[in-house]
């Protein structure tokens, strides 16, 4: 039984899964796009998000855990000071996984995992809510009365 175990071990060494995802989430924050397979994107969902945070806490304690994980200070500096700013206004939910695939090696469904844009994400559905209830709040035209 498993009870309590959280993440994937993904067959590798707690060193070398842990320098991997390291690797990766510097990775991702710098280019904010990966191509890597789903089980792999799916765990670093969690410690991208965590390192979003920690720019929007943006404080000195905040900016040495930081640094614990992403081990090049450009990359901690766009954290805390581009990225931070482009997801004040949300809470979570910074990433997002594209399923693009199949690898054609050994078959492992391959993916995008991207940062999004800063745009939120309902705005396109109001505009469109909008311009129906218009239409239906419009009175239609009474047909003519037969003398």
């Amino acid at each position: 039984m498993r009870h309590g175990v959280s993440g994937r071990n993904l067959s590798r060494t707690t060193s070398h899964r842990l320098a991997m995802f390291r690797n990766m989430v510097t990775s991702l924050l710098q280019h904010e796009r990966i191509y890597t397979t789903v089980p792999k994107a799916k765990e670093m969902r969690r410690w991208a998000e965590w390192m979003i945070t920690l720019g929007k806490h943006g404080d000195l304690h905040a900016r040495r855990q930081a640094l614990r994980i992403i081990r090049e200070k450009d990359v901690v500096h766009k954290v805390f000071d581009e990225l931070a700013q482009r997801y004040q206004n949300r809470a979570g939910g910074y990433t997002r996984i594209v399923k693009v695939g199949f690898r054609r090696g050994d078959a492992s469904p391959m993916c995008l995992l991207e940062l999004i844009s800063d745009a939120k994400p309902g705005d396109k559905t109001k505009k469109k809510k909008g311009a129906t209830a218009e239409k239906k709040a419009a009175p239609a035209p009474k047909p003519e009365a037969k003398e």
